[in-house]
C-alpha cells in the first residue's frame, strides 16, 4: 500500500494490486498542489465531507475517470445526483470493498456543498489495506473518543489537521497522537491558506517528545506504508 500526499487534506492510496482511491481530491483551487485533476486517476473517491476544499475536483475527475465514490450517506445521495456511482455508508459502520475495508468515525466539524446543500454529518475514515490501517481524520477538532479509535483498530499511519482555526491545532493534533497512538503520524491541512498557516516541523518535534513518530510529507511525496 502506498500513499501519496497532494497537500492540504488531499491523498492518493494505491493498493498492492494496482486499485487508486483518491481522499478529498481539492487540487486545482489548491495553491499548494503540485498536480491537477486531470493529471491524476481514480477507482475510488473517498469524501470526508462536503465543504469545497475536500470534494474539490471529485466530480471532474469522476467524469473522466468513473470511479464509486464512497461516502456518508447525505452525500452519497448527493454525488449520485449528479449522475456518478456512490455506495452509501455512515459514521461507525464499515463495509468491505475489493482492495480492502472502509469504516467512517466521528469527526467534529461542518459538511455543507459549495451550493448550499446539506450532506449530512462531517466524518474520518479508516481503510484497512494490504495488512495496513490507514486512519485520515478529515477535519476535525480533537475529541477524547479517538482514544478508542486507537484501542478498537490499531492505527500503522495517522493524517490529522495541524492548521488550528477550522480544525485542531498543533497541541491539540500532538494530544490526538498520543490518545490514537498510531506507528506514524504525518500532519495535513496546513499552509494552504494564510488563515491556516502551520509549522509541520514544529508538530514533528512535539510528536517526537512524547515519544511517537511522526513525518512531515513534501507536496507530491509517495511513500510505502
Amino acid at each position: 500500500m502506498k500513499l501519496k500526499y497532494f497537500s492540504h487534506s488531499a491523498f492518493q492510496v494505491t493498493t498492492n494490486s494496482g486499485k487508486i482511491i483518491l481522499i478529498d481530491p481539492f487540487l486545482d483551487g489548491n495553491p499548494t498542489s503540485p498536480v491537477k485533476s486531470n493529471e491524476v486517476k481514480a477507482d475510488y473517491i473517498i469524501l470526508t465531507h462536503a465543504h469545497g476544499d475536500h470534494i474539490g475536483d471529485a466530480f471532474n475527475i469522476a467524469k473522466r475517470c468513473d470511479p464509486l465514490f464512497i461516502a456518508v450517506n447525505e452525500l452519497a445521495n448527493y454525488c449520485a445526483s449528479k449522475g456518478f456511482k456512490a455506495h452509501n455508508m455512515h459514521i461507525g459502520g464499515g463495509y468491505n470493498f475489493e482492495f480492502g475495508r472502509v469504516k467512517f468515525t466521528i469527526a467534529h466539524h461542518g459538511s455543507m456543498t459549495p451550493d448550499g446543500t446539506y450532506a449530512g454529518e462531517p466524518s474520518g475514515v479508516i481503510l484497512s489495506i494490504d495488512g495496513k490501517n490507514f486512519y485520515h481524520t478529515g477535519d476535525t477538532g480533537l475529541f477524547y473518543d479517538m482514544k478508542l479509535i486507537g484501542e478498537m483498530t490499531p492505527i500503522d499511519c495517522m493524517c490529522m489537521p495541524i492548521g488550528d482555526n477550522f480544525t485542531m491545532g498543533i497541541n491539540d493534533a500532538v494530544k490526538a497522537v498520543e490518545l490514537v497512538n498510531p506507528k506514524l503520524a504525518i500532519p495535513m491541512h496546513y499552509n494552504t491558506f494564510p488563515v491556516i498557516a502551520a509549522d509541520p516541523l514544529e508538530f514533528k518535534k512535539k510528536v517526537e517528545q512524547i515519544g511517537k513518530k511522526a513525518r512531515v510529507l513534501n507536496f507530491g511525496e509517495e511513500i510505502e506504508l
